[in-house]
């Protein structure tokens, strides 16, 4: 990659990453929980960010320029939606042996982040025919 495609990538990056995590904040600080409650934030966040990436993948990448795919994949959606936050969740519910809960939130994030993926995915390629 040259040196100025790398220096545009980069920036699309920085500016989606600041987008997603101010989107991320204010869902966050919308829905708040506490670490013994269902972290229904974090889960509604990862399959927003789910849906939409497998959208944008469907419709968007086979033509977009790579600074657009870094801004919004690796950018906006990769800082709107973390492993991490999933990871804190599950440690914060363990931590007062909530593990049935746990444990559902840990299959409901997988269920609903795979199908969000799906459906944004079948729907992208629906509209990229169009």
């Amino acid at each position: 990659m040259s040196p100025p495609s790398l220096a545009i990538n980069a920036g699309a990056v920085a500016v989606g990453g600041m987008l997603g995590t101010a989107l991320r904040v204010a869902i966050d600080s919308a829905l708040p929980h506490s670490g013994a409650a269902f972290p229904f934030s974090t889960l509604l966040i990862n399959t927003a960010g789910s849906l939409m990436l497998g959208l944008f993948v469907g419709w968007l990448w086979p033509r977009a320029k790579p600074w657009l795919r870094f801004g919004l994949g690796t950018g906006l959606l990769g800082s709107f939606t973390t492993f991490s936050a999933v990871i804190v969740s599950l440690i914060a519910l363990g931590n007062t042996s909530q593990w049935v809960l746990a444990a559902i939130y840990l299959g409901a994030t997988l269920v609903f982040g795979l199908g969000g993926a799906w459906v944004g995915l079948r729907l992208g390629a629906r509209l990229a025919q169009r």
